[in-house]
C-alpha cells in the first residue's frame, strides 16, 4: 500500500472514530448540570447542554496579529494571554446577555447584527475597545508589562477601565474587593455619571451591571469548606462563571455538574482574522473559531483557589433579588461564607485597589488574604 493510500485510510479511519465516540464533555449523571444559572438534566437534555455551552463565546490565543504596541510589538498571546482571554470571555458574556438575552443561542448561520457588533469589539485590532491590545496596554497602566501574566484582580480593574469608553453598552463594572458586596458602592455606580469635571449626577436609570468578586479559597488548594458555595455561584440566574484555574492554567468556568466543574480553555492557538460581517467564507470560517463544541471538566478541589466571581445584573431588580439570594444561599447556611454582603462600608476597611494604586499606597501584591495571609494572585499561574 502506497504512502498517500494509507493516509487516506488513517483518516477515514480517525473520522468513524471520532463520529462514533461519545465525547466526554458531560457525564451521564442524575446530578443537574448547571450552566450559567441555567438546570439542565444530563440524561435528557445533553443536546440542549452542548447548544448552551456552544452559543458561548470561546476566546482563545491567537496568533499573527498587528503586533501590540508597535511593530516591534508580540504579535501573539501564546503563554501568557490565558487570563486576558478568560477576562475577555466573561465581559463577551455580559454583553450578550444585555444585547441579546441569556436564552439566546447562536448557530453557525447566525448573521444577527447585534452578536456581530459584539464580537468585533473583541477582535485582534488596536481599535476594538476590548482587544488584547487594549487590555494589555492598560495593564502596563497598571504596571503590567505587556506580555506579562495577569492574575484575576489584575484583569477585572482593567475591564473596569475599559468598559468607561464603550457608550454602546452602558455597562458598569465593580470589583469588588475585600470579600464583601457593598451595596451603597454598587448603587452610586449603577445610578449614577460621571462628567468630564468629575462631578457626578443621578440617574433615574440602573446601569446594567457587571459584577466581580475576587476571592482566595484557600492558601494552596481551594478549602473542601467553599466547595458547597462554589457549586452555588453557578445556580443564580445572575451567574457569569468564574474567573479561574488550575495549577498552571488559567480557564473560564462555566457551569458545574455534581463537584466537578465545567469550563471553556482559552489554551488553543488559532490564526487571527476578522468576522466582520460574516459575508466571505474566510469571515464564517472565523467565526466558528470562537465557538467551542464541547467543554471540559475538573474537579472543584483541583481549581487554584486564587478566583473571581462573576455576575450580572441588567436591573435594580435584578441586584436586589442577587443580594437577597446571596443571604440565603451563600451566607446564611454556609459556616464559612464565600463573602459577605453588607450596605456600608466600615472605615476601618482598606482602601480598594483602584484608589490604592492610583494614591501610590500600595500595590498588587500587598493584598491581603484571610487570617492576613498576604498573596498576590498574579503570581498563582505559571505561563505556559
Amino acid at each position: 500500500m502506497c504512502v498517500a493510500t494509507r493516509d487516506i485510510m488513517d483518516c477515514m479511519f480517525e473520522a468513524c472514530l471520532e463520529a462514533t465516540l461519545e465525547p466526554d464533555d458531560i457525564p451521564k449523571t442524575i446530578d443537574p448540570v448547571w450552566i450559567l444559572g441555567k438546570k439542565y438534566n444530563a440524561l435528557q437534555d445533553i443536546n440542549k447542554i452542548r447548544q448552551d455551552i456552544n452559543s458561548r463565546i470561546w476566546i482563545t490565543y491567537r496568533k499573527n496579529f498587528v503586533p501590540i504596541g508597535g511593530n516591534e510589538g508580540l504579535t501573539s498571546d501564546k503563554g501568557w494571554g490565558c487570563m486576558l482571554r478568560c477576562g475577555q470571555m466573561v465581559l463577551a458574556q455580559a454583553l450578550t446577555s444585555l444585547h441579546l438575552g441569556r436564552e439566546w443561542l447562536w448557530d453557525p448561520q447566525t448573521r444577527d447584527s447585534t452578536y456581530l457588533k459584539i464580537l468585533n469589539k473583541f477582535q485582534e485590532r488596536r481599535q476594538a475597545p476590548y482587544s488584547i491590545h487594549q487590555i494589555a496596554l492598560m495593564g502596563a497602566s497598571l504596571g503590567k508589562s505587556v506580555g506579562q501574566w495577569f492574575g484575576p484582580n489584575t484583569v477585572a480593574q482593567v475591564l473596569k477601565k475599559l468598559v468607561k469608553y464603550d457608550e454602546w453598552s452602558r455597562l458598569a463594572i465593580h470589583v469588588a474587593l475585600d470579600n464583601a458586596i457593598v451595596i451603597n458602592e454598587i448603587r452610586e455606580l449603577c445610578l449614577s455619571t460621571t462628567k468630564l469635571d468629575g462631578t457626578k449626577m443621578t440617574n433615574s436609570e440602573w446601569k446594567p451591571l457587571l459584577l466581580i468578586v475576587p476571592l482566595r479559597l484557600g492558601l494552596t488548594d481551594i478549602n473542601p469548606i467553599y466547595i458547597s458555595g462554589v457549586q452555588k455561584c453557578f445556580q443564580f440566574r445572575q451567574s457569569l462563571g468564574v474567573i479561574g484555574g488550575k495549577p498552571n492554567v488559567a480557564l473560564y468556568f462555566i457551569g458545574c455538574v455534581g463537584k466537578e466543574v465545567i469550563y471553556l480553555d482559552p489554551h488553543n492557538t488559532q490564526k487571527s482574522g476578522f468576522v466582520e460581517n460574516k459575508e466571505t467564507e474566510e469571515q464564517i470560517e472565523m467565526d466558528l473559531t470562537y465557538h467551542c463544541k464541547y467543554a471540559s471538566r475538573i474537579n472543584i478541589l483541583k481549581m487554584d483557589p486564587s478566583v473571581a466571581a462573576c455576575f450580572f445584573c441588567k436591573t435594580e431588580v435584578d441586584f436586589n433579588d442577587f443580594c437577597q439570594r446571596v443571604k440565603t444561599d451563600l451566607i446564611d447556611p454556609e459556616k464559612e461564607p464565600m463573602f459577605e454582603v453588607c450596605y456600608n462600608k466600615p472605615k476601618e476597611w482598606s482602601p480598594t485597589l483602584e484608589n490604592a494604586i492610583e494614591a501610590g499606597t500600595t500595590s498588587f501584591s500587598d493584598l491581603q488574604g484571610p487570617g492576613g495571609y498576604h498573596f498576590d494572585s498574579d503570581h498563582e499561574f505559571e505561563i505556559l
